[in-house]
């Protein structure tokens, strides 16, 4: 048993004030296989205390110098790498080799981004060539509450740690109270790389404890949240009334759009993107939207690649699916196949139920639906399990339609071997992201989305740009 009772505050391993123990479950086996603390409002109160007393000197700081700091987080992650792969095997079910190849390195990969990001970037600027003596300084904005997701933990820590850092802003993390290893994990690495006391700080806790009191706090003077889009509300409530600055980071409901042009790969690469991490993610292309050309041909491939998707262990080597991360989200995913079934639309892989020869853990079956239509459950719900919808269309403009028909606005996808058509797609898609014939964006674009999936942006520019304010200055001494 893994014991982590503590959290980290002021640059020191803390006892929380109160005890409130919390068990960590193993997805894989439904075997509680670590406890930690559950932190309350002294704990809170503590880290902001700190992260406030600190802010003044890291704000100051050159950025050379911290540029150099995060250089040595890289060096001192990627010498615990496979520490953190097993973590998140542990803690989220990620399948090992994958937490090696995808989960790990997408906290390394933000990393990297983020330096070469900096590489360029102007804290201090002219405002144009116009205007000799006007200057636009970019300044940290202070004190930032991060509350990150269960699902991708390294993914979603680093891509709020590293650029507040960066920006000089000092910090308190909340990590998944569910899958809180990797970050204590991370909190670790990043007091070997010498950051100094009180700039970042680490209270474990839930959503209506720490993370509301961090919302709230008016100590803080920025959310940065990455979860459902019920608790982003929540939050942005609960910090208006500080008027704090929220980045959200919330749910989709991809659509990806297979015109009857697609390469030969599309559909089994859609199919291959929606189960990866068992579903659990927000940018999962989760509504097929497929041309009537093709659609019967497709709906086969599609239940071909589900049906050759295997399921296993987290722990097991191996490219294969794991388990959901808890018993309360196999309960949801099961209850969503269960009304795409009621609703009408057509099961054709997978459904209810474990996987055959898999009795205990958190497992699930590839699903596909077929005949689904846009106002029906699955189609409008984010279900953050490995279940697919198809959907019929006969024309471009019918398929936009679809597409668009959805409170969320994250990522969408088309297939088409048309140049006009792709970038008729890139500008109808209402999307903060939208990826053409499998072509994932590059080191340093900005995520995030629109509409309920949430507002600001993380990665490169953008994302570092999200923790500084913007302050004019005119009659700045001409160089």
């Amino acid at each position: 048993m893994i014991e982590k009772r503590q959290f980290y505050i002021n640059g020191a391993w803390v006892d929380p004030v109160v005890a409130n123990d919390f068990p960590v479950i193993d997805p894989s086996t439904e075997e509680e296989v670590a406890v930690i603390s559950l932190g309350d409002q002294a704990d809170t109160d503590a880290a902001v205390a700190a992260a406030n007393a600190a802010f003044p000197a890291w704000s100051a700081t050159d950025p050379a110098e911290r540029v150099a700091l995060v250089e040595k987080i890289l060096e001192v992650y990627n010498a615990r790498a496979e520490e953190m792969a097993q973590a998140m095997t542990l803690e989220m079910g990620a399948p090992i080799s994958m937490s090696r190849s995808s989960q790990v390195t997408s906290g390394s990969w933000h990393i990297e981004g983020f330096l070469e990001t900096m590489k360029d970037f102007e804290f201090v600027r002219k405002l144009n060539d116009h205007s000799p003596n006007d200057r636009i300084i970019m300044e940290p904005i202070g004190t930032v509450a991060m509350i990150t997701p269960w699902n991708w933990p390294m993914n979603q820590v680093a891509l709020k740690v590293i650029p507040a850092l960066l920006a000089g802003c000092t910090m308190v993390l909340k990590p998944s109270e569910i899958a809180p290893l990797s970050s204590l994990l991370w909190t670790e690495i990043l007091d070997e790389a010498g950051v100094p006391a009180g700039v970042y700080n680490m209270v474990n806790g839930d959503g209506p404890g720490v993370g509301s009191q961090l919302s709230a706090h008016p100590g803080i003077d920025m959310v940065s949240f990455t979860g459902s889009t019920r608790a982003g509300i929540l939050i942005s409530k609960a910090a208006a009334d500080t008027l704090k600055r929220v980045s959200l980071e919330l749910g989709g409901k991809g659509a990806n759009l297979v015109f009857a042009d697609a390469d030969a790969k599309a559909v089994e690469r859609g199919v291959r993107h929606m189960m990866q991490n068992t579903g659990q993610s927000c940018n999962a292309p989760s509504r097929m939207l497929v041309q009537r050309e093709i659609y019967d041909q497709t709906v086969e491939a599609a239940r071909q690649a589900a049906e050759n998707t295997a399921v296993a262990s987290a722990h097991e080597e191996g490219r294969h699916m794991g388990p959901l991360v808890s018993q309360m989200q196999w309960d949801k995913v099961q209850g969503l196949i269960e009304k795409g079934i009621a609703e009408g639309a057509r099961l054709v892989a997978g459904g209810p139920g474990r996987p055959e020869g898999l009795n205990r853990g958190y497992f699930v079956r590839p699903t596909v639906f077929a005949d689904v239509t846009n106002d029906m459950t699955i189609a409008r719900e984010e279900i953050f399990g490995p279940v697919l919808s198809i959907i019929p269309f006969d024309t471009e403009e019918e398929a936009v339609r679809i597409a668009n028909d959805t409170v969320y606005g994250l990522t969408n996808y088309a297939q088409t071997q048309d140049p006009e058509r792709q970038r008729r797609m890139a500008h109808a898609l209402k999307a903060g992201m939208v990826e053409i014939n499998g072509v994932s964006r590059a080191k340093t674009s900005p995520f995030g989305g629109i509409k309920q999936s949430g507002n600001g942006r993380e990665g490169g520019e953008f994302g570092l740009e999200d923790y500084l304010e913007v302050k004019a200055v005119g009659g700045y001494p001409a160089e």
